[in-house]
């Protein structure tokens, strides 16, 4: 189950990746139906009909979108499969463990619900609310996925991911959990937030930084930004309200992430906490490369590896944060052997 586990993160991790440059391409309509593409399994026979003189229902095919699109498609199902197995798994085993089969089962029901929003973002034609939740939802896979993965290798080891040679004064821990915790809030925020910029073709409505439209506070249109069931077509002013905000949370999310991290790391009671620092220099290293693709992304023109890095690298932040939040849970500790 743990190499389940495992397989499944590395395979969600893909999947979100893929799903990225599918929206990035806008190869989301690619295949106009679901769950095949014009009728077929693949690509390739929606291209043979079509070269039989078969009508095609919906736009005219464009192969490589359509490839892009099931390339998505065939990644997701196979981590259905997966994550089927876990669940089985997870339901067999329910007398060793009855949290990791709950925890399975709630990944099976996610996974369900992600799968209806994949198939309504192609059949309701992309609507922002929709693609939004579909990476939420496909995000939240992922993290429960790497949640599941660290508490089965708590399991294995016998005890907790932050497993400490000295226990840390459970006050100190508290404190820096809540820290732990509060970033990532502020993280599945910005998550949304970028999910809501990225539906509504808003990150080039500001093409330079710091500023935008060359002012520090141009002037947007909020009361259109974020009404949340409309067609993906907006003013150029709302736009540039959603990509603010987004600027706005990530110097926000920023600084909850580098107090979580440098708490853990500079608090002495939680020295001992090996696992927590590892997280925690983790949580800084996927914050300065988000923050210079970010960046990069917006001076260089917003070029299609850049953008697409940059929602690996949310989804990298994220792990490293639930990682982080893991570690400091409290749990049975074990001690350090003597030194010679």
């Amino acid at each position: 189950m743990r190499k389940l586990a495992l397989a499944a993160v590395l395979l969600g991790f893909i999947v979100v990746v893929l799903g990225a440059y599918v929206r990035l391409t806008a190869a989301g309509l690619g295949c106009p139906d679901w769950p095949g593409c014009y009728g077929h399994l693949s690509p390739l026979g929606a291209e043979q009909s079509l070269a039989a003189g078969v009508e095609l229902p919906g736009a005219p095919l464009d192969v490589t979108k359509a490839w892009h699109e099931m390339i998505h498609r065939y990644a997701a199902s196979s981590l259905v499969l997966i994550i089927v197995l876990l669940a089985a798994l997870g339901i067999a085993t329910r007398h060793e463990s009855a949290a990791r089969s709950r925890h399975a089962v709630a990944l099976l029901g996610i996974v369900v619900v992600q799968a209806a929003l994949g198939m309504l973002t192609v059949t309701w034609q992309l609507k922002p609310l929709i693609v939004t939740l579909h990476l939420i939802f496909g995000l939240t896979t992922l993290g429960l996925l790497w949640w599941l993965w660290l508490s089965l290798r708590a399991e294995q080891t016998q005890g907790s991911f932050a497993a400490s040679a000295v226990p840390a004064p459970e006050s100190s821990l508290r404190w820096a959990r809540w820290i732990a915790l509060l970033a990532l809030a502020c993280l599945i925020v910005q998550i949304a937030l970028g999910g809501w910029t990225s539906s509504n073709y808003a990150a080039i409505a500001c093409p330079d930084f710091p500023t935008c439209q060359g002012s520090w506070w141009p002037a947007m249109d909020y009361r259109d930004a974020f009404v949340l069931w409309r067609a993906p077509h907006i003013s150029n002013p709302a736009r540039m309200a959603i990509h603010f905000t987004h600027r706005l949370g990530a110097l926000v999310t920023a600084c909850a992430l580098l107090a979580a991290a440098l708490t853990c790391l500079l608090g002495r009671a939680l020295r001992s906490s090996h696992a927590a620092r590892l997280a925690a220099v983790a949580v800084l290293i996927a914050l300065a490369a988000q923050l210079s693709i970010g960046i990069s992304m917006v001076l260089r023109g917003f070029p299609l590896w850049l953008a697409t890095a940059h929602n690996a690298g949310a989804a990298l932040t994220l792990l490293a944060t639930l990682a982080l939040v893991h570690g400091l849970r409290p749990g049975p500790l074990r001690l350090r052997p003597p030194s010679r």
